[in-house]
């Protein structure tokens, strides 16, 4: 299992993993998680041509027996060596609620491996004092923390953005504040250090130690204060129409807007997929700060007429004030595209629920 907070670069690692071991001869299968349907992870691995299962409506603690019935279905279709879990970016307590079960009930069909969390090194910076910027207020900040406290390895993602300096005192900050944990650097954009992470993952079982306490009234109030937004859109356009540039604009607009109504964006992130391509193509998008500049992932090489565009997007913020800035944003940009619509085919806003796990284990 692969956690971490929103925007740490889960979804990139997994697939780093996944591509790592299906070289070696083995077969993967993955597991993705999320408050709601509709997941741009899930698009993204599939479209490298993974097995992907998707678990919405919850986190895996709060979603244990749908966890264990989509690893039966992935057993069933495709028959993994390895299963690769992605749990929500907001969750935490999951050795408890997640990995014991798994080893109490399941320990004859399961191995567990070490829990790795990632944690993006600017954003962490920020929660630890060490920087000034935009960060989340107090009670979310337990939740990033937590996450850390029960890692049996952190790993300082997206290395490439710090100075060794600045990347060397982190890195004691988190010895210091998690000494049970194992600390690696890596960057999986970059495809650096992953050797460290993945023999970590591979080598080893979870540790065996008592669960961290967690306090669920201020978890549940720290989850509260996120807003959360999936929406799906078909783009129509009489003439071709480039979706990179397109995506760039949408992004730029809508992380103006929640900067100006002082919303800190967790991640933002969106994938298109068009109508007129090769199956599997995308284009992809991906935001991790308010402050921070849209990136293109994967890009089209060729102009479109239509497709589906997938939209995720979490910040510390009011839900109605994201779908609001979605909304505005797509009506602007659609309009500096000759000839393209827009129709808004589904969409889920909304502030996570209180966490009740379906098992807890002391």
């Amino acid at each position: 299992m692969i956690g971490g907070f929103l925007g740490a670069g889960k979804t990139t690692t997994v697939g780093r993993l996944a591509k790592h071991l299906s070289d070696q001869g083995l077969k993967v299968g993955l597991i993705t998680n999320d408050q709601a349907g509709g997941l741009v992870d899930t698009k993204l691995l599939r479209g490298q041509g993974f097995a992907t299962e998707e678990i919405a409506g919850g986190c895996f603690c709060c979603r244990f027996n749908t966890l264990v019935d989509a690893a039966a279905r992935l057993n069933d279709a495709t028959k993994p060596d390895v299963f690769i879990a992605e749990p929500v970016g907001s969750c935490t307590d999951l050795v408890a609620t997640v990995t014991y079960p798994l080893r109490r009930m399941y320990g004859d069909a399961f191995t567990i491996a070490p829990l790795a969390v990632l944690v993006d090194p600017v954003r962490a910076r920020r929660v630890f004092g060490l920087d000034d910027g935009g960060t989340f207020s107090s009670k979310v900040a337990y939740i990033f923390k937590k996450q850390l406290e029960e890692a049996d390895v952190i790993v300082i993602s997206k290395s490439d953005l710090l100075d060794e300096t600045r990347r060397d005192e982190l890195r004691a900050v988190l010895i210091r504040e998690f000494p049970l944990s194992k600390v690696v650097t890596a960057s999986p954009r970059q495809e650096t250090g992953l050797g460290e992470l993945f023999s970590s993952l591979m080598s080893g079982e979870q540790a065996r130690r008592n669960p961290m306490a967690v306090d669920y009234e201020l978890y549940a109030e720290g989850e509260a204060l996120l807003g959360w937004l999936n929406a799906t859109v078909t783009l129509k356009s009489d003439d071709e129409f480039d979706a990179n540039t397109f995506l760039k604009q949408l992004a730029t607009n809508v992380q103006g807007r929640l900067q100006t109504a002082g919303a800190e964006i967790a991640h933002f992130k969106m994938t298109f997929s068009p109508d007129d391509g090769i199956a599997g193509e995308l284009a992809s998008i991906n935001l991790v700060r308010s402050d921070y500049v849209p990136e293109l992932g994967m890009e089209l090489d060729e102009l479109t007429t239509g497709g589906q565009l997938i939209i995720n997007l979490r910040a510390e913020a009011d839900p109605a004030s994201l779908m609001e800035a979605v909304k505005v944003a797509l009506d602007q940009v659609k309009a500096s595209f000759f000839g393209l619509q827009a129709a808004l085919d589904h969409v889920e806003h909304f502030r996570p629920g209180k966490p009740v796990p379906t098992h807890r284990d002391a």
